[in-house]
């Protein structure tokens, strides 16, 4: 019998407890299950280290599946359809295009100079890049934006906010978008939406139903997508932003998958040398020197938020939590 990995036991168990907890009971179960299973160990260490991670691992079963197997039917699952996962997870890849985050950018993008130019990095199906046309429900002080009960299938962004965050009165003037991607996703294609909603947690109903909406935002809207690379293509991207606008470059949780540390950190470097705004969502380890700027107690499962490097808040995974700390 194959013996367990330790470092795929502690990412699964993390995944489980910092991630997972809370938010999806089916896949706190699942990762607890997976990160003491040795078939997993044995199915996921023969895959490339990047194609690892618990969400493209539990939405390619879903996949295979053709539905969200319960926690004890995942070795079965995995003996039936391992062919069919293995698959589907070096063919794709996570991309999870969660229009919520646009919630935690809002503040920053609102109180820019107008109109703004936003280019996203990491843009998968550019549902993103519509931060202008989305309600915002802020649950505090009853705090609504861009809410229209004659536009029903306009996304409301739901998200809970904690500190002085700058909340926007108005949503940004939007003049021109596009999105840079190594593998842009079609709206057009039925396959690459289906895979879309399967990277959606289970139990999570709304969130879906709000992914759907978007995705009919951007279906008429026609994002303008480029497939291409962080640091070789950004520039010139950068060169096509119409003059008389304010530049804005954003992610939300992609240099984690620039696996080299030295381009990461080239990205790092060119951004802070643009003259662009750039703004950053991600995991406080992706930019370690960043999250030490921060003294408190950094808390688990959260995003940092960084405006041109500089810290302003912990933010939900998707866009659900807004806790400002400057």
């Amino acid at each position: 019998m194959a013996l367990l990995d330790r470092t795929l036991e502690k990412r699964y168990l993390g995944f489980a407890a910092g991630e997972a907890k809370d938010n999806s009971p089916t896949y706190e179960l699942w990762a607890n299950h997976i990160a003491v299973s040795p078939e997993y160990h044995e199915f996921l260490i023969a895959l490339p280290e990047d194609k690892r991670q618990p969400n493209l691992l539990f939405a390619a079963i879903r996949w295979a599946a053709g539905r969200v197997p319960e926690a004890l039917e995942l070795d079965e699952t995995l003996r039936n359809h391992a062919s069919t996962i293995r698959q589907e997870m070096l063919n794709r890849s996570t991309q999870t295009n969660e229009p919520g985050r646009c919630a935690v950018l809002l503040p920053l993008l609102s109180r820019l100079p107008q109109p703004i130019a936003l280019i996203e990095v990491g843009a998968s199906a550019g549902l993103c890049l519509f931060p202008d046309l989305y309600a915002y429900d802020y649950n505090i002080s009853a705090h609504q934006l861009g809410g229209n009960p004659a536009e029903p299938d306009t996304p409301v962004l739901h998200c809970s906010v904690t500190g002085a965050a700058p909340l926007p009165v108005k949503r940004p003037d939007v003049v021109w978008r596009a999105g840079l991607d190594l593998n842009p996703l079609d709206l057009e294609d039925e396959d690459a939406v289906q895979w879309l909603q399967t990277l959606v947690w289970p139990e999570q109903d709304a969130r879906l139903l709000r992914l759907q909406k978007a995705i009919a935002v951007a279906k008429q809207h026609k994002p303008r997508l480029i497939r291409g690379d962080l640091l070789d293509d950004l520039p010139a991207l950068l060169e096509q932003v119409p003059a008389g606008t304010k530049p804005v470059v954003f992610h939300s949780a992609v240099l984690y998958y620039v696996r080299d540390t030295d381009k990461r950190d080239a990205f790092v470097k060119m951004m802070l040398d643009s003259d662009a705004h750039w703004i950053s969502n991600e995991a406080p380890g992706v930019i370690p020197r960043f999250a030490e700027k921060v003294t408190e107690p950094h808390p688990t499962g959260r995003f940092l938020l960084c405006e041109n490097g500089e810290p302003r808040a912990w933010t939900g995974p998707h866009g659900q939590t807004l806790d400002w700390i400057c």
